[in-house]
């Protein structure tokens, strides 16, 4: 009975013993200060990203408690990116008209509903008109819900591109008249009728340390430094011209780069694309990417150079919501990029957090030592000493062997 009660307790002491290496296996860790509830918040500051791996994986938070035991968090990684949500409303045709100032589209809604938007697809291709929509309950009075709003669609050979989404402020009426201004006007084929409802995310704005523009081959190239690598997921990129243009453009980062005889040579991987035009916000949207260093191509063809003046990038806020089961000393640990994606049994449970959560304040970070094993000195550290001692011996060798062929 007391050699299993004995075996219990050394397996019990080999896994407090493993848990506490396991701090050792990451390169950095900053402390939490003032854990003071079961739950709180812990949102990454921006420093921590050229550390951790590109999927940020490698997180994890211990705590060290007064016996020297050493204990786990679970925690939920949290993107504060905004929630879309759409709803489509039904409607009928009531009519549809064309005439020398336009061709007109009307539709009665069939639910006592609100909508912000209405998507259009047209009969024809290439065409660039101004719309104007109204609202009614009746049929005879009618209010302007937007006019002067600008739809395009080009076809060709070499792209394809259109706008025909018209966006207005919430709008309820039982009726809408859709008008396409202007002779020869393309005809509405199809519509649908949405209610967008959006809730805002938490972006961050990031420093932009220095833009490079060269043009080269047809084509504006801009390289962008940031002060450090952080989780880029928003573009928006801004001109000074005046005219209306119409140019595709892609985006890359630099995931890697090696330094040769011949200089550096830099690994640049896909991130977005897309077409820069006059008409929208150049707004663009993308997965989430940890860089320092971005590259934009805008295909000009045979057009003159856009005058590009800003390029502002955002990301979202990354937060951490941790649960403390005990009370420990805990720190923010990271850097093994070896590491897999840890699973918790809090991500089946997230009803369960709370919804006000105190945010912890992070220490400095802290480079975690290393365990060194410890090298065994070599006797003898100088050559000659040991060349002597096999003088030393060769020569009792060789006397001894002298010494048995006389005997013999």
């Amino acid at each position: 009975m007391k050699l299993k009660i004995n075996i219990v307790q050394w397996l019990l002491f080999l896994v407090c013993l493993q848990t506490y290496a396991q701090i050792d296996k990451y390169a950095y860790k900053r402390e939490l200060l003032d854990v003071s509830d079961d739950w709180h918040a812990i949102v990454l500051p921006d420093a921590i990203f050229k550390n951790v791996s590109s999927d940020l994986s490698d997180i994890r938070i211990y705590g060290i408690t007064k016996e020297t035991d050493t204990v786990e968090a679970p925690y939920l990684l949290e993107q504060k990116k905004p929630k879309i949500s759409s709803k489509n409303i039904g409607f009928k045709y009531v009519n549809k008209s064309t005439t020398n100032k336009g061709s007109f589209i009307t539709f009665k809604v069939t639910l006592d509903a609100v909508i912000n938007q209405v998507q259009l697809s047209f009969e024809q291709d290439n065409f660039d008109r101004l719309i104007k929509v109204e609202g009614s309950q009746n049929l005879k009075d009618w209010y302007t819900v937007v006019d002067d709003y600008r739809v395009l669609s080009v076809k060709n050979e070499l792209t394809e591109y259109s706008f025909t989404t018209l966006k207005f402020p919430d709008s309820k009426y039982t009726y809408y008249r859709v008008f396409v201004k202007g002779k020869d006007a393309p005809d509405v084929k199809k519509a649908e009728i949405t209610l967008k409802e959006k809730q805002e995310g938490s972006y961050k704005r990031f420093t932009v340390k220095a833009i490079k523009t060269i043009e080269q081959n047809k084509s504006t190239i801009l390289t962008i430094d940031l002060d450090t690598p952080v989780p880029v997921s928003y573009m928006k990129i801004k001109a000074n011209n005046t005219f209306d243009y119409y140019r595709p453009f892609r985006v890359t980062y630099l995931r890697d780069s090696i330094h040769r005889e011949s200089g550096w040579k830099y690994d640049y991987q896909h991130m977005t694309s897309g077409i820069l035009n006059s008409i929208e916000e150049n707004e663009f949207n993308f997965y989430s990417t940890i860089t320092n260093k971005i590259k934009i191509v805008v295909n000009n063809q045979d057009n003159e150079p856009l005058d590009i003046d800003e390029v502002l990038i955002k990301g979202f806020d990354y937060e951490l919501i941790t649960r403390f089961n005990t009370s420990a000393n805990y720190f923010l640990t990271y850097g093994n990029k070896g590491i897999s994606k840890p699973s918790y049994d809090l991500q089946y449970m997230t009803e369960r957090v709370p919804e006000k959560l105190v945010k912890l304040k992070l220490g400095a970070e802290q480079i975690i030592p290393k365990n060194e094993k410890e090298t065994i000195e070599p006797l003898f550290e100088n050559k000659i000493w040991l060349w002597g001692i096999m003088l030393v011996i060769i020569g009792l060798l060789g006397g001894f062997t002298l010494m048995m062929m006389k005997k013999k």
